[in-house]
């Protein structure tokens, strides 16, 4: 029955009103193909949007062995998923079948729909998210092939990214596949060339940074040469919030991300404590939804573009991103977020990758299953990873320093954890040693109390120990504490630095104009909640600036 309702979302039929409010909304007139003529083709940017009118679309997949048919798309039906939004390439080709009559819309002309119409709306974006989701459920679809060792850090890397990103792909390990030599035959590689990336038949990349994986699969967006009203750096629950509302707001917004958005909260495989959802939903459908809201407004997504040095010039803010022009924008939004502490102990970072993860997903999941796992750190998302791999490992052990779990996680995690059989939890308990050759094999554990120390055989570790604000980027001019998270409002009103009459926003750091959320800003609270009312708060603070400008 849910694969049923999950399908009949994914593929409505619009009625001849709602036909006749999308053409009147965008003043286009039907438009006629033949049979065989290809609407779409894989790799296409700045899709157009069909709706059916008489005759039919095939919808096709090339990714595996042979085409595959996905849909028929008959009268009153139409194309297209959150690509049309995103900007990223088409992962389909559509052909017109029999003599086919469509509304041929572009993606501009689509948004314009999506924001004029909230009943199509609905219709719509619903359908691009379930189309979305059941390619992900599908045993048949491959999408990009990635084929490596799960020994191999570059190949956990190149996972790592496409899933973060939300791309879809199919993960051959070189390990345990039976097919993996005849694969890697039949693109020219070798096993020493792992990991490589391929589409269908074609091979695309050898190891490939993931620059250049994004630029290669067409995943990075340029932004605009142009003056901004908001730019926010770092794309995770803080800086999607800013860039919903304030592109909904009329804001000229870009946004840009070093990795891919979601930030820390985007990894998480449940949150349970976020308002409206009672039961609960992972980071990747809160970071899909609001990157689909932010493309809808018409932000401007830049994904994976580095901030590598900020500068002003008069009252404007200049941003260096990585290989990129210099990007000019009114105002600034510092969202870029805090990163989990290395374990300070002998083998950490040479098991990085290859045992040792910062993030527990389904691409580490499955690196648990059977085996003992370790979890790190006595925070919410410790809790929740440690619940998470529980249904897949044999056992999960989780370690802190203290005697009370209660100090640092919400209460219904701590419930859960002590209701969960195969989690056991270590207080007093750190890391000493790692041990293992090409992977992690084990770990070496000590109690502080009873100085009682064993060797523990674990494949993986995940580690959630302190955090790190991502400042390096800059400059003397933002204030930060001492542990070089950025300070804001009342905490720098006395600052010798801030040179405007009046007091500074609430979100506004040691610079007019620039301001900060999340968890890069000092005295935060970290959770997924917080940080998307201080994304949204900092859009007003953003128009009062501008006021003043």
């Amino acid at each position: 029955m849910a694969e049923y309702t999950l399908h009949s979302i994914a593929f409505p039929v619009l009625t001849q009103d709602q036909i006749a409010q999308v053409a009147n909304c965008t003043t286009v007139e039907p438009k006629k193909f033949r049979d065989g003529d290809t609407l779409i083709s894989v790799g296409d940017r700045n899709l157009k949007f069909f709706i059916v009118k008489a005759g039919q679309i095939e919808i096709v997949d090339h990714s595996g062995d042979a085409p595959r048919t996905i849909v028929m798309h008959g009268k009153g039906e139409f194309t297209g998923d959150i690509s049309h939004l995103t900007g990223t390439p088409a992962i389909f080709t559509a052909i017109a079948r029999g003599d086919c009559e469509v509304y041929e819309i572009s993606s501009e002309a689509l948004r314009h729909v999506l924001n004029q119409c909230p009943g199509l709306s609905d219709i719509i974006l619903q359908a691009f998210i379930a189309r979305r989701q059941l390619l992900r459920e599908s045993p048949n679809f491959i999408g990009l092939r990635v084929i490596g060792s799960r020994y191999s850090p570059d190949t956990f890397r190149v996972r790592d990214f496409l899933s973060r990103n939300r791309v879809l792909f199919t993960w051959t390990d070189v390990e345990s596949d039976p097919e993996v030599d005849k694969m890697l035959k039949q693109f020219g590689v070798t096993e020493a060339d792992t990991p490589v990336v391929a589409c269908a038949h074609m091979l695309l990349l050898r190891n490939p940074s993931n620059q250049d994986l994004a630029n290669e699969i067409g995943l990075r967006q340029t932004l605009e040469k142009t003056v901004y009203d908001l730019l926010v750096v770092g794309a995770g629950p803080a800086g999607l919030a800013a860039a919903v509302y304030g592109a909904s707001e009329g804001l000229q917004t870009a946004v840009l991300d070093c990795v891919s958005p979601g930030g820390q909260a985007g990894a998480s495989m449940r949150i349970e404590n976020y308002l409206g959802f009672p039961t609960g939903l992972t980071g990747a459908e809160l970071t899909d939804r609001a990157t689909l809201q932010a493309n809808k407004f018409g932000a401007h997504l830049s994904i994976p573009t580095s901030a590598s040095r900020l500068s002003f010039e008069n009252k404007y803010a200049i941003l260096d991103a990585g290989d990129g022009d210099p990007i000019t924008t009114k105002c600034l939004l510092i969202a870029s977020g805090a990163q989990y502490n290395r374990l300070d102990v002998e083998g950490c970072k040479r098991f990085e990758g290859t045992g040792v993860y910062y993030a527990a997903t389904k691409a580490e999941a499955g690196l648990s299953s059977g085996s003992v796992a370790i979890v790190v750190g006595g925070g919410n998302s410790a809790g929740q990873a440690a619940v998470f791999l529980a249904g897949h490992a044999k056992r999960v052990l989780v370690l802190i320093r203290g005697d009370d779990l209660n100090k640092n996680m919400s209460s219904y995690l701590v419930r859960r954890i002590e209701q969960t059989p195969n989690i056991e939890l270590l207080c007093n308990t750190t890391v000493k040693r790692m041990l293992g050759n090409s992977h992690l094999q084990a770990i070496e554990i000590a109690d502080s109390v009873t100085g009682q120390q064993r060797t523990i055989e674990t494949p993986t570790v995940f580690s959630f120990i302190g955090a790190t604000p991502r400042t390096e980027w800059l400059p003397p001019a933002i204030e930060r504490d001492a542990k070089g998270f950025v300070r804001t409002g009342s905490s720098i009103a006395n600052s010798s630095s801030w040179g405007v009459t009046r007091p500074p926003f609430l979100l506004e750091t040691s610079h007019p104009g620039v301001f900060a959320a999340g968890d890069v800003r000092s005295g935060s609270v970290k959770r997924v909640a917080s940080a998307v009312g201080e994304g949204a708060m900092s859009v007003q603070f953003v128009h009062e600036y501008l006021k003043e400008m």
